[in-house]
Order: structure tokens, then C-alpha cells, then sequence
């Protein structure tokens, strides 16, 4: 299979990549980027794309089958400027699950969050909620949708308040509620990848969790922390 992955550069798409890379399921792995990766592959192509140009972003994901859509940006990185905000988090999974869906993509699998919802007060909620209604109601015969909550693993710039968050929920992770669990990024990333290899029966589903728990626990035998 071919498969495109936006937001290669971000702590999940990066371990999509090398999950992907690794499977002997995907020919072809496309990297739809603003800048250039250090990502040395036979595998991968990097296509320069102008997201907000429908040509350019269109174009990038002729002939796929899956696309891995993790992309998103933080209120710090845009400065507090919502519109901008919006326009990473909602324009960009959106449009790629629309232009897919005209390609004929077989299987679009995005990363959400634990509580997104179209009605919810909280703008990251809310934003999220708004990007899964969208894309759910594409053609696309598969489609899935992951809502962890806090992430762990190591990201390329450093966020002090996620380092502590991650730190006081991985050691209270026993007192937690199962969909509020920390989960490793990595494990998200290879749950994904797992989902984009079951396609069956056309299906749209949002898994938490214990879904991506399942996913891996039924693969490999190993549980995730």
C-alpha cells in the first residue's frame, strides 16, 4: 500500500514514519511537509505542500490508500492568535480528509483527543469535536478516529508544563479513569498503523483507550503502559 502522513515532524507522526517504514505492508510512505525531514528511507518521498493551496495539497495525495493525519499546532507556537490556530487544526485534517476522499483513498486515520466534541466549551474541545464531525462524514470507506489523552514521549521542543503533566499522571495512571490514561505516543502511533492494516468491512470508529490497547495487546501479546 501506499500511504501519505501529515504531520511527520510532530511526537506521533514521527512514529508513524518509523512504524511505516518497518512494515513490510506499505511500498511507498509520502510526507506531506512544509520544510524538509532528516528522514533517510528508500520508502519515503517528501512533497514540499502549501496547505492552504487546494492544487498543491491535493495533488500530494494522488494514489494514495491511507492517510495518517496527525498534525496540530499549540496556542504558544501561534502566539494566541485563534484564527491561526484554527487554520492547522481544523483547515488541514479536514481539507486532506476531503481532497483523500476525491482520490480515492481507502483509509483516513486521525488523531483527535480524548473529549473532542462539536459542543464543547473548551476551544481545543470543541475544535476537535468540529474536525471529527467532518471527517466522518467524508466517503471515505474506512475511517478512524484515535482520542488519546496525555501523551508521553519525548518531543522535539520542550514543553515544561506537558513534562510535569506526564510525570504526575504516569505515576497516578492506577487512579485514573482507562480513557484518561496517559498513553505513550509511540503506542498510539503503532495502534494506528495496525488499524490502517485491519480494513474488512467498511467502518467509521473512534477508539480510546482500551481500543488501542486491544489493537496492540491482539498483534503482539504485550500490554501498554
Amino acid at each position: 500500500m501506499k500511504a501519505a502522513v501529515i504531520g511527520a515532524s510532530g511526537l506521533i507522526g514521527g512514529h508513524i514514519v518509523d512504524t511505516l517504514i518497518k512494515s513490510g505492508f506499505i511500498s511507498e510512505i509520502v510526507l506531506l511537509v512544509r520544510k524538509e525531514l532528516d528522514i533517510s528511507s528508500q520508502k519515503v518521498r517528501q512533497i514540499h505542500v502549501d496547505f492552504q493551496n487546494e492544487t498543491s495539497f491535493r495533488n500530494a495525495l494522488s494514489g494514495v490508500d491511507v492517510v495518517f493525519c496527525s498534525i496540530g499546532t499549540t496556542q504558544a507556537k501561534v502566539k494566541g492568535d485563534l484564527v491561526a490556530y484554527r487554520k492547522v487544526d481544523y483547515d488541514i485534517p479536514v481539507n486532506a480528509a476531503a481532497y483523500a476522499a476525491s482520490q480515492g483513498c481507502k483509509h483516513f486515520l486521525l488523531v483527535s483527543s480524548v473529549g473532542a466534541d462539536a459542543r464543547a466549551s473548551n476551544f481545543y474541545l470543541k475544535i476537535k469535536g468540529e474536525v471529527e464531525d467532518a471527517v466522518l462524514s467524508t466517503s471515505i470507506p474506512f475511517i478512524s478516529i484515535f482520542r488519546p489523552s496525555m501523551l508521553l514521549g519525548q518531543r522535539n521542543e520542550f514543553r515544561l508544563g506537558e513534562r510535569i503533566g506526564q510525570a504526575l499522571m504516569k505515576s497516578l495512571s492506577f487512579l485514573i479513569p482507562s480513557r484518561y490514561k496517559p498513553i505513550d505516543a509511540k503506542a498510539v502511533a503503532s495502534a494506528m498503523v495496525v488499524a490502517a492494516l485491519k480494513m474488512e468491512q467498511p467502518s467509521k470508529n473512534i477508539l480510546e483507550y482500551k481500543d488501542m490497547v486491544s489493537l496492540l495487546a491482539n498483534r503482539t501479546g504485550d500490554s501498554v503502559q
